[in-house]
């Protein structure tokens, strides 16, 4: 069977020494699912009333005065300054995006798409989302390379955990990376 010379095969043909590759074939194309529109935050048009938020009134008054009273209160956006250490000073109502430079997802809408000037690159494209919850600012890491710490006013230094909200009181520090800024 064998060559007592060289040890090649006598009756191995060129036929015989092809063999299927039993590796799986790389070249495979796998079928994705279309990613779930996720929903972060959406604002609300001015044009459109905002959500009505039922207010119970508990008053010793007598029925007939009760008539008069609201049974409702419309929210009202708030305005905020935000200072950053560039020297760039912004006043936003709604909701937004901060970084070097700032893009929405397709699926999501935003008021403010804020760029900061960053040399150094510290700051993520999309570093930071921000927004109001009755009348208070909030704001989330967007999964940012160097994190966000907020110091709010005689608290010590938090660092934001990646999606989730932080509410913030006016007088904040927020430090995205290299650059910060605080609100009014």
């Amino acid at each position: 069977m064998f060559c007592g010379e060289c040890g090649s095969s006598r009756t191995a043909t060129v036929e015989s020494r092809k063999r299927p590759d039993p590796r799986p074939n790389d070249t495979t194309i796998i079928a994705r699912l279309p990613r779930a529109p996720a929903v972060i935050s959406v604002s609300i048009p001015a044009e459109v009333p905002a959500p009505v938020r039922a207010v119970a009134v508990v008053s010793a008054a007598p029925p007939a005065s009760r008539a008069a009273l609201p049974a409702a209160v419309m929210p009202t956006r708030a305005t905020f300054v935000l200072t950053f250490s560039t020297g760039q000073r912004v006043s936003v109502q709604g909701s937004g995006l901060i970084g070097r430079k700032p893009l929405a997802q397709p699926d999501e809408i935003f008021d403010e798409l804020i760029r900061v000037a960053d040399a150094d690159r510290s700051v993520s494209k999309t570093h930071l989302e921000f927004g109001q919850h009755d009348g208070e600012f909030w704001v989330s890491d967007r999964v940012s390379g160097n994190g966000t710490v907020i110091r709010r006013p005689g608290e010590t230094a938090e660092a934001l955990e990646p999606g989730r909200r932080y509410v913030l009181p006016r007088g904040t520090r927020v430090e995205i990376a290299d650059q910060s800024f605080s609100i009014s």
